[in-house]
Formats: C-alpha cells, sequence, structure tokens
C-alpha cells in the first residue's frame, strides 16, 4: 500500500501517533469476512492542515468526527450481529444534570452509561449524532493491548515474556534488547523517551523527521537510536512510540495490519452497530498507539466486551490482569496496567488527550463512555470531574 508523502507527515505530525515497521503479509486466522476491510485514501492535504495538536477550537469539533476525510486509514465493516443495549431506568435527574453540566464544561461532544448490561444515559453535543464517529486518540492504546491478549490466545505470540526482539528482530543490538513484551505493554522498557508535545527536540516532535527520511522504516530507526534510562522493568515512562512498537510486535507475529485482526477479535464478537476507521502508518499497517473512530455506543460496547471478560478471545483472566496496577504510582491505588490505566478500587480505564475515555467499574458493573473536545489536549480538572461522576454512577442501584 502507498501512502502519499504529504500523509505520511501529516500522520507524524499528529505527535501522539508514530508508526510501526512492515508487517509479514496476510495469513488466514479465521473464516473471511462476508465484508473485507478496506483502505481509504482521503483527497491530498498540505501538511499544514495536518497539525492536529494545534488545530483550533472549532476546527478540532469538525474534524475529531471526520478523521478518514483527513488521513488514510482501514475502514472496518460494522458487526454482522451488533450487540443488543437495552435500555435501562433513567440516571436520577439530578445526576443526568451533572452530566450535562460536565458535558458543558469539558466540551464533550458525547457521554453513555452502561450499567448492569441497559444502557442508563446517553447524550450528545458539538454537532456529533449516535450514528457519527469520533476519533480516540490513546484510547486505541487499550484496543491494541487487547489485541495482543487475542494473538496470545491464538498462538502467535507465545507469552509476555518473550522478548520483543522475537518478533522485531531489526531492533537486536539496541536498548531494545532483553525488553519483554509485557515490559513494552506496561510502558517499563527503561528506554528512554521524551513524550513532550512542547519541545520540538523531543521524541514524539522529531517522528516526523524519521518519516520523511525513512519512510516506512521510520519507527525502527529511531527507536534504534533510544537510550537507556533505566534497566528494563525498574522504571515507568509513558510511551506513544512503545505502543506502536506493541502493534508492530503483534502484526509481524499475526501477518495482519491491526484493523483487519480487530475485525474478528473485537468488531465482531463485541457487536459494534456502526464501522470502525483506523488510521494507517506509513508501511501500511495500523498506528498502535492511535487514531481508530467509532460511534459513541461503540465506545461503550468495548468497554461492556471487555467487563463480560472477552470471552473466547483473549486469555482467561486477561482484563484480571491487563486492568490491574502492574505499575503502582503510589497514589491511591492509580497505576498503569497492559495500556490500561488503573484507578482505586479496582477500577481501569482506557484515556485519550481532548478527553476520550472508556470507564470501567467491575464490582457495580459500570461502563462509561465519554468523547470529547477538551480545550486543551490534557486536564487533570476534567479526568477528576468525570472521575467523581463515575464514582456517583456506580453507588445508584
Amino acid at each position: 500500500m502507498t501512502i502519499t508523502k504529504t500523509l505520511l507527515s501529516g500522520i507524524a505530525a499528529l505527535a501522539i501517533a508514530g508508526c510501526s515497521a512492515s508487517y509479514s503479509g496476510p495469513v488466514e486466522t479465521t473464516a473471511a469476512a462476508t465484508e473485507p476491510v478496506q483502505l481509504v485514501t482521503p483527497p491530498a492535504r498540505d501538511p499544514s492542515e495536518l497539525q492536529v495538536l494545534f488545530w483550533d477550537n472549532e476546527t478540532r469539533t469538525a474534524r475529531f468526527r471526520d478523521m478518514e476525510s483527513w488521513f488514510a486509514g482501514h475502514e472496518v465493516p460494522a458487526s454482522a450481529n451488533p450487540r443488543e443495549l437495552p435500555e435501562g431506568a433513567p440516571l436520577p435527574s439530578e445526576l443526568q444534570a451533572e452530566i450535562r453540566e460536565a458535558m458543558v464544561q469539558s466540551g464533550a461532544s458525547g457521554v453513555m452509561v452502561i450499567k448492569n448490561g441497559t444502557a442508563r444515559f446517553e447524550g450528545y453535543s458539538l454537532g456529533l449524532g449516535a450514528e457519527d464517529r469520533w476519533t480516540s486518540f490513546s484510547v486505541a492504546k487499550s484496543f491494541t493491548s487487547t489485541l495482543l491478549g487475542a494473538a496470545i490466545a491464538d498462538g502467535f505470540i507465545g507469552s509476555l515474556d518473550d522478548p520483543i526482539t522475537q518478533y522485531v528482530p531489526e531492533l537486536a543490538g539496541s536498548s531494545y534488547d532483553g525488553v519483554t513484551v509485557k515490559q513494552l505493554a506496561t510502558m517499563t522498557s527503561g528506554v528512554a523517551w521524551n513524550e513532550s508535545y512542547t519541545d520540538p527536540s523531543s521524541d514524539v516532535a522529531q517522528m516526523n523527521r524519521f518519516v520523511l527520511e525513512y519512510g516506512a522504516d521510520a519507527i525502527v530507526a529511531q527507536m534504534k537510536e533510544l537510550g537507556r534510562a533505566a534497566e528494563p522493568g525498574e522504571k515507568w515512562n509513558y510511551s506513544t512510540g512503545e505502543t506502536n512498537l506493541i502493534g508492530m510486535v503483534v502484526e509481524n507475529a499475526i501477518g495482519l495490519p491491526l484493523a483487519e485482526y480487530a475485525q474478528t477479535k473485537i468488531v465482531e464478537p463485541a457487536g459494534f452497530e456502526g464501522g470502525l476507521f483506523w488510521m494507517t502508518d506509513p508501511r501500511g499497517g495500523n498506528i498502535g498507539g492511535c487514531c481508530l473512530s467509532l460511534r459513541l455506543r461503540d465506545y461503550a460496547r468495548m468497554g461492556q466486551f471487555v467487563l463480560d471478560g472477552g470471552e473466547g478471545v483473549v486469555p482467561e483472566g486477561w482484563f484480571g490482569e491487563a486492568g490491574a496496577a502492574q505499575v503502582d504510582f503510589g497514589n491511591g491505588g492509580f497505576g498503569y496496567g497492559y495500556q490500561w490505566w488503573t484507578y482505586p478500587g479496582g477500577n481501569y480505564g482506557a484515556q485519550g488527550i481532548f478527553g476520550q475515555s472508556i470507564t470501567i467499574v467491575p464490582e457495580e458493573q459500570l461502563v462509561l463512555a465519554v468523547v470529547s473536545n477538551w480545550p486543551t489536549a490534557t486536564s487533570g480538572e476534567y479526568r477528576a470531574k468525570w472521575g467523581g461522576i463515575a464514582a456517583k454512577i456506580a453507588a445508584i442501584d
């Protein structure tokens, strides 16, 4: 698959996405789908139009629900058997009012609550409708983690303890020697990475240069240059580049782009009612750390699929491990699992910049899905606000 230089530049300019090395080519893992995954390519754009982090508020609101018109990606058809989301009793009126107020304050475009398997609240704003999609940013990391679990269950990846160089041999001789798949999944590789979005010399900011210089080999070329900040397993450091490596590990192991694997391992079993769009990287696979788009209800369905355990897709007990604090931040129960953020009380969730999230409260059988256009990429205030709302919803019958 070929992507223009303009699109390559735009993908790299996301600064939160990255790219992957080549995968080995397609293999048959399941019966052929009735409707195949399709590659879609948007009109040519000037690279200056694709600087996502620098779009103004109005531009973000319009484009977050239409990323397929701006970036190349794979279109995965809706499930042949969409999962029903039966309506339950509405949330108390005071709580509904608090949610709607929080939506206005934080720039949330959609909020859905599933409790005990029933839909208790569904609200939209910013021009988003029930049949529209919204981008995910780093919520995609938790999808990639789920596909990692599926690849283990299917026998393509032997163990989380396997060295990543077994699946990405081009990294041999680099700081990734001796790093395991599990350490990659928990972001404890010990390899130095600067995720700053404001520092032009950061590793994230330099991805554009590597794409333009190395094309399909950009991520390996960049990651091979990184030094070591700690021994493997000793230090946690957030790195979107490493989630892209997880995507590479999975794609090299299974011989398919993430989106094609997601069709049979997420979209169909979770029963998505709408299609999934997942941006491609420079070599034609998918961006492991970012950039899939879904309907709000399908974000909620993903949460319910995870809450139910992903039976038959991931190893038994996978989400119990993935959503547990493999890394404890030491601040009252917050931590990090296998590409899931962990919260006090055994709760966990997926998070993305500009206010995307899926929060899961297993004890109360609660899924809270939120998609947004926050005025800033990150906000501890808004995260805390939605965390407090999740606690209030969990506390009701």
